[in-house]
């Protein structure tokens, strides 16, 4: 490596999430190399931290396998304009963060290239697509894994993996959370709060907008004095549940909100999340919840039949039990989805059981994600160094 260059690293985040992540890296990398550089495609937060990026992350944002389908050329296309472009720049190491089906194919062209590569959060191999684990081989140098149930997989496999625990869970909420989020919101604490949460991509928000207000519509009924605060993960989706809100009549009242999901879950009593990485923020948060998801029939008829476990939610997958409901397609409607919410809200003995088991979850992954994810960077970097890469 030439010694009078920073150290350049490519990056590419898909999803508000993977942001998350990737400036929890940034961070702890900053403070081991100072002139570190990141280039490739990166959200707000990681922006804000350095990274230089190419085009909008909304552009991976595309979700289920039909969905996908009509998105493929371009996908490809950014995939080889990001290739040469990475290239071109003489990066010296690679990290795909999340986005599996975008990252590994790139990946894979540039661990070939001879680039060192790291795949941040391993890919649902535990829930589907087992055979996927080949292709990742092929693809990375090193897996970061969240969870610690996914370790066997790739040791078996023989892929490195390193276990760095998730960012959130070293500040997951406590006893004292729900009154200081209250107070942070200007909400009193004897007001019922449910948290909507439809998903950070205009295609979720589009989803699920008109299931989440019919489901606020008849919880109101039950709860006049209910609260319901929407955090919305970018602009682009406010506008758009907004403009979508707009269209219902006798709609309940809504609190939309820029971001700030954490609070809004924290504050909540119940809260309706879609499926993905929200729910594993809910449990974070103390927040008692249902998990939902509405996507294409034809998406979903090929996920079940795919599917290697009995569960969506990731605090069900942790625990390895229904913590909390799963209404999934067909299921989720707005009167189902009122309907658990309003027993979930009423049974405080139940609520408090759920409770106890996010706390035990959050125990289990507490680790500082950001410097145990720089460190795995670091060795990646020195090997490549030593190689002359």
């Amino acid at each position: 490596m030439n010694a009078s260059r920073p150290v350049k690293i490519g990056v590419v985040a898909g999803e508000a999430s993977g942001d998350a992540l990737g400036a929890s890296l940034i961070a702890a990398l900053h403070r081991r190399l100072p002139n570190a550089e990141f280039v490739g495609i990166a959200g707000s937060k990681m922006q804000a931290l350095g990274a230089q990026s190419w085009c909008s992350m909304e552009r991976l944002a595309v979700r289920g396998l039909i969905e996908v389908l009509r998105h493929i050329p371009e996908l490809y296309r950014l995939r080889r304009s990001l290739y040469r472009r990475m290239l071109d720049e003489k990066i010296d190491l690679f990290i795909g963060i999340d986005a599996p089906d975008f990252n590994l194919g790139l990946e894979r062209k540039l661990k070939a290239a001879g680039i060192r590569t790291i795949h941040f959060v391993s890919p649902s191999i535990w829930a589907w697509r087992r055979g996927r684990i080949k292709k990742i081989g092929r693809s990375v140098h090193r897996i970061l894994a969240l969870f610690p149930f996914e370790l066997p997989f790739y040791r078996e496999a023989g892929i490195p993996v390193t276990y760095v625990g998730h960012p959130a869970a070293q500040h997951a909420a406590d006893d004292s959370s729900r009154i200081k989020a209250r107070q942070i919101l200007g909400i009193d604490n004897d007001v019922p709060v449910f948290a909507l949460l439809p998903g950070s991509r205009r295609s979720e928000v589009m989803e699920h907008a008109g299931l989440l207000t019919g489901a606020a519509w008849r919880i109101r009924h039950h709860v006049p004095n209910a609260r319901f605060l929407v955090p919305l993960a970018s602009r682009e989706t406010r506008s758009l549940f907004e403009a979508l809100y707009r269209e219902i009549p006798d709609a309940a009242p809504l609190t939309l909100l820029d971001g700030r999901a954490e609070e809004v879950l924290r504050a909540a009593d119940i809260g309706l999340v879609a499926s993905g990485t929200a729910t594993l923020e809910a449990a974070l948060a103390r927040c008692p919840h249902i998990v939902f998801y509405r996507a294409s029939p034809v998406s979903v008829w090929i996920v079940r039949r795919l599917i290697q476990v009995p569960w969506v939610g990731l605090p069900n997958v942790l625990a390895q039990r229904f913590v909390v409901p799963e209404l999934i397609q067909e299921e989720a409607t707005p009167q189902r989805l009122a309907d658990e919410a309003l027993l979930m809200y009423r049974d405080l003995e139940r609520r408090a059981e759920i409770e106890r088991t996010f706390t035990e979850l959050a125990t289990m992954l507490r680790a500082d994600t950001g410097a145990l994810a720089a460190q795995a960077a670091l060795e990646e970097l020195g090997y490549a160094h030593r190689c002359g890469s």
